[in-house]
């Protein structure tokens, strides 16, 4: 059930022994904690490493975090994208929060159980962060508007990575983002992934030189 983790070495066949066996230890916690608490869909659990583990893979087609990279991942409810990602960029730092405690338990459980040392959760709304950022991430659980307001304010200006720094997004459509933030980047994931869930799923790019230099986007 779920655990069909060859999807991760077909597109990432270069990762290590040891990321490897956390990618497939990764499929049987969150199989153990879904019995405990609905981290995720029990309908999806048929299809965890490809609507979840590779989805949230799909930010390391686009980019490569570099070492001490800051990223954070808001919203990040068990853990997605921010756990998958941290196995494959373990030298980037991850700060994982939700607002939910339960979620944050199981982002924390896991996180130690694969001995992610570059993993930090915590329990806390996304307006109480008093950190800078080089890259936010996460998956559609809010308006880009909303995003846009609780994060432009904490990206680091000083971008050393092919992209600017800024949000990296997991969503389904961005046409009425694109319209409001018109250097807004839209990446197909079908360009990476050839599994049909993947056609109607992307990645979009709000750098940070647009939330610094244009105006009334509140």
């Amino acid at each position: 059930m779920g655990l069909d983790y060859n999807l991760v070495t077909k597109y990432f066949p270069d990762i290590s022994s040891l990321q490897l066996e956390q990618f497939k230890e990764l499929g049987n916690l969150y199989l153990e904690w879904n019995s405990k608490i609905n981290v995720i869909s029990r309908k999806d659990l048929d299809f965890l490493y490809l609507h979840h583990i590779l989805h949230s893979l799909g930010i390391a087609k686009l980019i490569q975090f570099h070492p001490k990279t800051e990223i954070l991942d808001l919203g990040t409810g068990g853990g997605l994208p921010g756990i998958p990602l941290a196995i494959m960029f373990p030298k980037a730092n991850f700060h994982l929060v939700d607002s939910i405690k339960k979620k944050i338990k199981v982002v924390e459980s896991i996180s130690s159980a694969l001995a992610l040392d570059n993993v930090n959760a915590e329990w806390i709304r996304a307006e109480a962060l008093d950190k800078s950022y080089d890259f936010v991430i996460g998956r559609a659980v809010k308006d880009i508007s909303v995003i846009h307001n609780w994060i432009s304010k904490k990206i680091r200006s000083n971008s050393n990575h092919e992209i600017e720094n800024g949000l990296i997004y997991l969503k389904g459509d961005a046409e009425s983002d694109q319209k409001k933030y018109p250097s807004l980047q839209v990446y197909p994931l079908s360009s990476y992934f050839s599994e049909d869930f993947f056609e109607t799923k992307l990645i979009i790019h709000l750098p940070i030189f647009f939330s610094l230099s244009q105006k009334n986007l509140n």
